[in-house]
């Protein structure tokens, strides 16, 4: 059964323009939203691991972000899911040790990104990574987000494109 326009919610797309929203219920209502993202992110990375997350994290870092604190932990979390609104998540876990506090910087990963396309990952670990240096998303934040990933913004409208198609197709 088809759906119409109206039965249509575009909830990862509410912050964009009626044109925009409008031109995504038109590829869900002809049944072509799958074949759009196929045809443009077709391929999935092979990053599986922790290990080889870190890797790739710290590499990103070292190529734009060379000041910034350490990452001391980073891990796909199952945890994070779409209910929470989080894909990605990033903290500074303080501790007393001795007479000293010190503070450990952790970047999370949502496990839906394990079978996501390389290009989703790399937005995701670029929009963690900018929090290292800007707390908030401000213009700062976006501009440094464009920086280190050219296409920044349409690969995060892309992404939101994808979190819908997953919704409907659940």
């Amino acid at each position: 059964m088809k759906k119409m326009a109206g039965d249509i919610n575009l909830k990862y797309l509410q912050g964009y323009s009626e044109q925009l929203q409008n031109q995504v219920r038109q590829l869900i209502i002809e049944e072509r939203i799958g074949r759009y993202l196929k045809q443009r992110y077709g391929q999935q990375h092979n990053i599986q691991s922790d290990k080889a997350l870190y890797k790739y994290i710290n590499e990103l870092k070292q190529n734009h972000l060379r000041n910034a604190p350490q990452i001391d932990k980073v891990l796909f979390d199952n945890r994070l899911d779409l209910t929470h609104r989080a894909l990605g998540l990033h903290t500074a876990v303080s501790r007393v040790q001795g007479g000293k506090l010190k503070a450990k910087k952790e970047i999370r990963i949502a496990s839906l990104f394990k079978s996501a396309a390389p290009e989703f990952l790399e937005m995701i670990v670029v929009h963690e990574l900018a929090h290292l240096k800007e707390a908030e998303h401000n213009k700062a934040f976006y501009k440094l987000c464009e920086y280190m990933l050219p296409g920044y913004h349409q690969l995060e409208f892309d992404l939101r494109i994808y979190l819908t198609w997953r919704e409907l197709e659940s």
